[in-house]
């Protein structure tokens, strides 16, 4: 099945994309890297150490994965927009997560200041792939100003509940002419499945997989769990009967 998934220029053939804030070492977050076939990579810029090859992280990415620094840490649009301008001078590349969140109990993005942030920096030339809540409206302003993609929470980001979101995903998916990658809350590779029968792009994992008994084996699921949900999404799902239907006649073969 030639299928492939093409932002901001550059086709992947990976619709997984991984998270790196919560593996117990770079070295083992590259390993995971590697045996998943993950194409696309997202870490905070906050913890990259461009003076140090040991500790830093972007040492530890494979060649041929697009790295995604996001803006963790950004309160308000001005600093999300500072923080991607410092990561791409400093050699990061130019796309870029934006991550707006002033709600420190539940972690929740703030749209509005997600908008302002994508606005700015798309016009600077930014693959710019906003994490927001999801909203039909500010979803059709981001893709207005500029977004690469419109990244959706499926729940409060590390609680691993699943899709939480669904319906409001969904109407994203139906309504709006980008990608759409469920980021945030996805905790089991059959809501990866699920996400992407939806007709989901693409799906972001980290604490899922990061905080498993076995990373490299959750990130194999993970990744053949996306693999499946978009070969259903493409094959046509069957439509769901409120009543019971035989799969063979039930008369005829009795005389």
């Amino acid at each position: 099945m030639n299928d492939h998934l093409e932002i901001g220029g550059v086709k992947l053939t990976s619709r997984l994309f991984l998270g790196t804030g919560k593996f117990s070492s770079h070295t083992f977050m590259g390993e995971v890297i590697r045996q998943s076939g993950v194409q696309v990579v997202t870490v905070a810029l906050r913890r990259i150490d461009f003076a140090s090859e040991e500790e830093n992280v972007l040492q530890h990415v494979p060649p041929g994965c697009v790295l995604m620094p996001n803006t963790s840490g950004a309160r308000n649009a001005q600093e999300a927009v500072r923080i991607a301008r410092v990561a791409r001078a400093a050699g990061a590349g130019n796309w870029v997560k934006i991550e707006v969140i002033s709600d420190h109990r539940y972690l929740l993005p703030d749209n509005y200041e997600t908008l302002k942030a994508t606005e700015i920096l798309a016009q600077e030339g930014f693959v710019v792939l906003p994490y927001m809540n999801p909203d039909l409206m500010v979803a059709k302003k981001l893709k207005e100003v500029g977004a690469a993609a419109v990244m959706p929470l499926g729940a409060p980001i590390g609680s691993n509940q699943g899709l939480k979101t669904r319906e409001m995903i969904r109407i994203l998916i139906e309504e709006i002419d980008l990608p759409i990658i469920v980021d945030a809350g996805i905790g089991r590779p059959s809501q990866a499945a699920e996400a992407m029968e939806m007709g989901a792009a693409a799906v972001l994992v980290n604490t899922a997989i990061a905080t498993a008994g076995d990373p490299l084996a959750m990130a194999r699921a993970f990744d053949f769990a996306v693999q499946a949900g978009r070969m259903a999404y493409l094959s046509g799902l069957a439509q769901t009967n409120q009543l019971a239907e035989a799969s063979s006649p039930l008369t005829g073969f009795l005389r």
